[in-house]
């Protein structure tokens, strides 16, 4: 039950008291999703596709030129997405170019590039063909219809994370260990993401809250999905049992570590480790925190991007909050906190992000990297983004001829921000 089998998705073969006490509630209503029998025909034929694709592409990669080329994919794209891996460590590194380079594949293409980059490949034995099939299965587990929370957004946050394994202050104490669990949680840490957030979940009385007593609902899903699409695949069977345990659960610990609920619990710890400087990285234990802090850098680190990227973040982020409130509407549900488009704006959701949730976390993270040239460039966006909103929020106001229409940095912005009601 606490795998791939909890995954119900509003399926009409469901029983109703399985779904909770909101059957009528089906997802699908968010998607707008096609006959079913059509949508699994394509997947097989995106599946085996995106494999031939990869196998084309992986060659080239490695500077193998195949005697008969495939013609799935125009030469000049497979050029392109090759020069924009050899660049993968730039914080400029735009995934949806990338995205659209690779067919939509660039979950699968990224990661794949990175275990062979950071050596995890040959260290861990991993067959190739077992890597990809897991991969296309974390891939295609994330709804492509979600405006955010979707393989992109997995892919975005897998490049971030991989900036974030490069700081000298952490890369030297890293293991090989070390980097899998950080691309492998990066890469699988919203996985099956139903693009609604915990609090609806609770309030609708959805399965997944039930089996997870309303605690870290999305983030024990995700976890508990990615074991299961682990185990299914089998890509770590061939290693020790003990060690696969251990994987398993440091997964779980770096994926529930991404909980908006316990954010002060983290960066406090952070602070006070910073304040006291008794991080230890030599430390198995004090790693395994600083990989949880890293991957909630690459989380939430949108605003931290060149403005165009940061901006189009923004918008499909607040897209799927609006979603959010148009079904609550719909079923005559209480809106949640930033789900009402008549009420809360784009650029007022974003400074409150900004302003109570990203600038704390990244000046800590600054600290700790000693103010590195990523970080300092990190910095830099964020305040010119943040100035670019302030601007976008007073030309609309002028526009209502309203002083305050739901703006910034009021009593109960800040709280909603801070309590983490954001989907």
């Amino acid at each position: 039950l606490c795998f791939r089998d909890v995954r119900l998705r509003g399926q009409t073969g469901v029983p109703a008291e399985r779904r909770g006490s909101y059957p009528f509630i089906d997802f699908r209503l968010l998607n707008n999703t096609t006959h079913s029998g059509e949508i699994g025909t394509k997947k097989k034929v995106k599946r085996l596709l995106s494999f031939q694709r990869y196998f084309h592409a992986s060659r080239l990669l490695r500077g193998i030129i195949p005697q008969a080329p495939l013609h799935l994919l125009d030469e000049d794209y497979l050029g392109q997405a090759r020069h924009m891996l050899s660049k993968v460590g730039m914080w400029d590194f735009d995934i949806f170019l990338f995205d659209r380079l690779t067919n939509g594949n660039s979950l699968v293409t990224l990661l794949c590039h990175l275990f062979n980059t950071h050596g995890l490949i040959h260290h861990f034995k991993l067959d190739m063909v077992t890597l990809h099939r897991f991969l296309v299965m974390v891939q295609e587990d994330y709804h492509g219809q979600n405006p955010y929370h979707n393989a992109v957004h997995a892919a975005d946050v897998t490049q971030a994370m991989h900036c974030y394994l490069k700081e000298p202050k952490l890369a030297s104490f890293l293991t090989p260990l070390d980097i899998m669990l950080g691309l492998l949680a990066a890469a699988a840490h919203d996985v099956d993401h139903p693009g609604v957030n915990q609090p609806f979940l609770i309030k609708t009385n959805h399965h997944l809250a039930n089996l997870y007593q309303n605690m870290s609902v999305l983030e024990n899903h995700h976890w508990r999905s990615t074991i299961g699409m682990l185990r299914e695949s089998r890509l770590l069977a061939h290693l020790p049992k003990e060690m696969t345990q251990d994987i398993e659960q440091q997964l779980g610990s770096l994926i529930l570590a991404t909980d908006i609920n316990r954010q002060n619990e983290f960066l406090t710890r952070l602070k006070t480790h910073l304040h006291n400087k008794d991080l230890r990285l030599e430390d198995a234990h004090d790693r395994h925190f600083m990989l949880q802090i890293a991957l909630k850098c690459a989380d939430i680190c949108n605003p931290c991007r060149i403005w165009e990227m940061s901006k189009q973040w923004s918008e499909r982020v607040c897209e799927e909050f609006y979603r959010q409130g148009d079904l609550e509407q719909k079923f005559e549900l209480e809106i949640s906190p930033l789900c009402n488009q008549q009420k809360d704006s784009i650029p007022s959701i974003q400074i409150g992000f900004m302003t109570y949730i990203v600038e704390p976390l990244f000046r800590e993270w600054a600290r700790f990297t000693g103010n590195s040239s990523l970080s300092e460039n990190m910095l830099s966006h964020l305040a010119h983004n943040k100035a670019q909103w302030k601007s976008l929020l007073s030309k609309q106001h002028r526009r209502k001829g309203s002083t305050d229409h739901g703006g910034p940095g009021t009593e109960k912005e800040e709280q909603t921000v801070a309590e983490g009601d954001a989907p």
